[in-house]
């Protein structure tokens, strides 16, 4: 990993990278995150009980859209092809909660990490929206790049 920070120019101003001399590869990105709340609001989501309808269904969605319209909401993110978004929401009692997980594919000449993690974000919006008139408390968290590959940097995964 290198000192230098991309979206800095020379005088420190932020630009968006010139992506056009880099090859166009095969990239994946994967995030996760989660979102804690009470035994209860979590038995509301798993029995499709919540007032606004299938919280995990539109949620998934959401983050599909989300990873979609990236470059719309993070100033220097270039617009990509994205050829797949999968989102997994899957229930944990032990949090309780949901753990999230998106998965962005593209070929192209710059990463999908941002995509990977504003679906993962949009995906847990979307949950505390559609139950906060159970829970007002819940927390997102975790919110984080597990895997990264393609490109000139090649593959990153914790």
């Amino acid at each position: 990993m290198g000192d230098k920070l991309s979206h800095f120019d020379g005088s420190g101003h932020a630009h968006m990278v010139d992506v056009s001399d880099k090859d166009f590869t095969d990239r994946v990105a994967v995030a996760e995150g989660h979102i804690t709340m009470t035994p209860a609001t979590l038995a509301i989501i798993k029995e499709g009980r919540a007032g606004k309808g299938d919280v995990l269904g539109i949620a998934r969605l959401a983050g599909i859209m989300g990873a979609k319209k990236t470059a719309d909401l993070i100033p220097l993110c270039h617009p990509l092809p994205i050829t797949k978004v999968a989102v997994d929401l899957v229930a944990d009692d032990t949090l309780p909660g949901l753990r999230i997980t998106a998965t962005v594919k593209t070929t192209g000449q710059t990463g999908v990490e941002m995509e990977a993690l504003t679906a993962v974000s949009v995906a847990a919006l979307t949950v505390h929206d559609m139950v906060k008139a159970v829970q007002k408390d819940m927390v997102i968290g975790g919110i984080r790049v597990t895997l990264k590959d393609g490109g000139k940097s090649g593959r990153f995964e914790c």
